[in-house]
């Protein structure tokens, strides 16, 4: 028996599919080792900064599993996805199963690496035909980026916990995107807008409408009135009219940051969801693998797309293409994203997954498709005394589609513009003008955000979608839409950081430590030495900031007085957001929200707490006014309405103690399902408990999709995904 290790256990049933009855197939499930919580025991920092693994946690029975085949296998392939990621899991599987005990010597022989690019038999059987050892400098550059992030992550969080506010965090990666992010908000506030005034003439030539536009925006009221006086009164004739041919050539076929940034505007995608859907296209073999920064085809590929451009459009429409990266730290040697038959005009379990592969599919195959050729034509406008400024329309007209016959939504919104002719009479049907004033830049979108951080060399394609979810799980930033917003948090967080770690956070630190890390993995820089190199100083720097003074206060807050006992009010920031506060607490408690309105402080019910005897007061929360003890956080006593908790309870015991009754509760994420035997017993589910249990892991069973209705709560399960189980 052959046994082939790979990530997802989406991939086993396919693979296995391909190789035959002599393989068994059996995944991961991701990572299976990972540093401990503990920061004390994960990085042996004196040692060489040397990391302490342990099998994460759910992991032990796969980990067991994997041993027990590994001893009766002929020969063992580490088949884990071809990134750096992927390289750092067959490592560590390798670790696992026990290839450098004395036990297990005799597997260093039968253990092999392979990797391929897509999903498909060809595929797989080639990789076979070329295995290799694992990479030891791509699995030093996934540990290097995993110790560098955890040592900035935990040093740097536990001083804003310090002082800033308790539970807050920093990371590598993440501050200085929020701080991108906080830069613009800045810009927003700071801006002034100005009026000015848009000017509209529609004019008919002949009977076709043409709408002109002044070229000069007045920015005073009584010039906007006398262009409109003007214009009403005058003969309009066409004055110049402008005709030019233009080629528009196709984009290359999509890396990561590009997929995640179309996805986001033409779908209305967040990154995460489109790499989660490209995926699902990736294991089900409809794609290559689709984190990537090379937009390069294979020879192939390049000779297969031709061919169904010749044979479906024809030969004019056909123009083989290369294409290269234009960062000069793209290190991964993948192609584009691509579909993996590109006759194949549709894929996906649902339609979300299949929008993303037409999305693919169309930018694939025009990239080897010919120029497109529109005529672009800007008409020249005015009235006969030419008193005012002239006023232009400009359109155009596709001469040759080109690849915009297979990705017409890339064409833009545009105007067909009629054939005229210079000193030709317009006759004009209504002219108005529009007061409007200048905006500041915009507030960045995930895509644009995506954009920016690929512009500035911070992080990878991998981790953008990553970055972003993680800015906004800490609450530092909000959407709405498309559009990212900063929370109150995220600006004090970013200002503390900008204030006290500048150099941390900036761009030219962060790409600076990516180049470093791509270093590492080509093999021209030392880990140790790299580590050293960054974290003696910043440690320095970490402690010599212990003695800032705790940011309790934001600032003043003049012209609102306490409503308490009349004295000054400044600002602080607490868990709800920034708050008016009276500036002698803890002397007085007096508070008001943002707007002046008056906060309701503790109020004592006169009733002792359960559990220590102090106080029980009533507080308002997120969720609204609820009692608790007036000792908290030292005692973390809340009384439950045990109206509203009967409301909550499903009626399903809870898998884990036996003796729970799973109930519905509100978290920072939304609604979720726990054991009402809680914090005793902490387990929980995302969506609600069905009432039956898994046939396969004894777990609840809980709601799912319209594709598929029930699942199990235990994502590692084949049964979390059963259109994808591998029995």
């Amino acid at each position: 028996m052959k046994l082939v290790i790979v990530e997802s256990p989406a991939k086993t049933k396919t693979i296995g599919k391909y190789l035959g009855s002599g393989f068994t197939v059996k995944a991961s499930v991701g990572h299976i080792r990972d540093l401990p919580k503990s920061n004390k025991k994960a990085v042996d920092v004196a040692g060489g900064f040397i990391p302490h693994y342990e099998i994460s946690k759910g992991k032990e029975h796969i980990v067991d599993e994997i041993k027990k085949l590994a001893k009766k296998a002929t020969e063992i392939y580490l088949a884990t996805d071809p990134d750096r990621e992927g390289e750092a899991i067959a490592w560590h599987v390798a670790e696992a199963i026990g290839l450098s005990d004395s036990k297990f010597k005799n597997l260093n022989s039968k253990f092999k690496r392979i990797a391929f690019n897509e999903i498909t038999k060809t595929a797989v059987e080639e990789a076979l035909k070329h295995p290799r050892d694992i990479d030891a400098n791509l699995v030093k550059a996934q540990e290097a980026r995993r110790v560098l992030d955890r040592l900035f992550g935990y040093d740097l969080s536990g001083l804003i916990w310090k002082k800033v506010r308790y539970g807050l965090s920093a990371g590598r990666v993440q501050s200085p995107a929020l701080r991108i992010i906080m830069e613009r908000e800045r810009e927003i506030r700071a801006f002034t807008p100005e009026t000015y005034y848009v000017i509209t003439a529609d004019v008919m030539h002949g009977k076709t409408p043409i709408t002109l536009t002044c070229k000069d925006e007045p920015r005073e009221k009584t010039e906007s009135d006398r262009i409109v006086s003007e214009g009403k009164k005058g003969k309009w004739n066409v004055t110049n009219v402008d005709t030019t041919e233009q080629k528009r050539s196709p984009r290359p076929p999509f890396i990561t940051s590009t997929l995640q940034q179309t996805a986001s505007t033409r779908l209305g995608l967040s990154p995460s969801r489109t790499m989660s859907l490209a995926q699902k296209l990736y294991e089900a073999g409809h794609i290559t693998y689709m984190r990537t920064d090379s937009p390069a085809l294979s020879a192939d590929a390049t000779k297969a797309i031709s061919s169904f451009v010749i044979k479906n459009y024809g030969a004019p429409y056909a123009e083989m293409r290369a294409y290269k990266s234009k960062s000069k730290s793209a290190q991964e040697a993948h192609e584009a994203v691509r579909p993996t038959n590109v006759a194949k005009t549709s894929a996906g379990a649902n339609d979300a997954e299949s929008a993303v592969y037409e999305l693919i599919r169309a930018r694939a195959v025009a990239s080897q498709m010919s120029d497109a050729r529109l005529t672009r034509t800007t008409i020249t406008a005015n009235i006969e005394t030419k008193s005012i400024p002239d006023f232009t329309a400009t359109g155009s007209h596709v001469v040759f589609d080109g690849w915009l016959k297979v990705d017409p939504d890339s064409r833009g919104e545009d105007v067909n513009m009629p054939l005229v002719l210079a000193g030709g009479p317009l006759s004009l049907s209504e002219i108005n003008s529009e007061e409007r004033a200048t905006q500041p830049s915009s507030r960045y979108t995930e895509a644009g955000l995506v954009k920016e951080l690929e512009k500035r060399g911070i992080g990878r394609p991998s981790t953008y979608a990553s970055i972003i979810k993680t800015i906004e799980d800490r609450g530092y930033v909000t959407k709405e839409g498309r559009t990212l917003f900063p929370t109150d948090t995220g600006d004090v967080v970013s200002s503390f950081l900008e204030d006290h770690f500048a150099i941390y956070i900036s761009d030219t630190f962060t790409a600076e430590m990516e180049t470093e890390l791509d270093d590492i993995a080509e093999g021209k820089r030392e880990y140790a030495a790299t580590l050293g190199a960054f974290y003696t100083p910043f440690s320095k720097e970490i402690s010599a900031k212990d003695d800032l003074a705790k940011v309790t206060n934001l600032g003043d807050a003049p012209g609102f007085k306490c409503p308490k006992c009349k004295g000054p009010m400044v600002i602080k920031l607490g868990r709800t957001g920034k708050f008016l506060s009276c500036k002698k607490f803890p002397d007085c408690v007096g508070a008001r929200k943002m707007d002046g309105t008056e906060m309701e402080g503790p109020r004592e019910i006169g009733k002792p707490c359960p559990t220590c005897g102090s106080p029980l007061v009533e507080r308002d929360g997120r969720f609204g006014r609820f009692i608790a003890c007036s000792t908290y956080p030292k005692c973390k006593y809340v009384e439950k309405n045990e109206e509203e908790e009967a409301k909550k309870k499903t009626g399903i015991i809870c898998s884990v103690c036996k003796r729970g009754d799973m109930m519905e509760r509100r978290g920072r994420f939304g609604t979720f399902y726990s054991c009402s035997n809680y914090p005793k017993c902490k387990y929980a589910i995302k969506a609600k408990p069905t009432g039956r249990i898994c046939d396969l892991c004894s777990s609840l069973m809980m709601q799912g999709t319209k594709t598929i209705p029930e699942r199990c709560s235990k994502k590692e399960c084949p049964n979390h995904n059963p259109h994808k189980k591998t029995g």
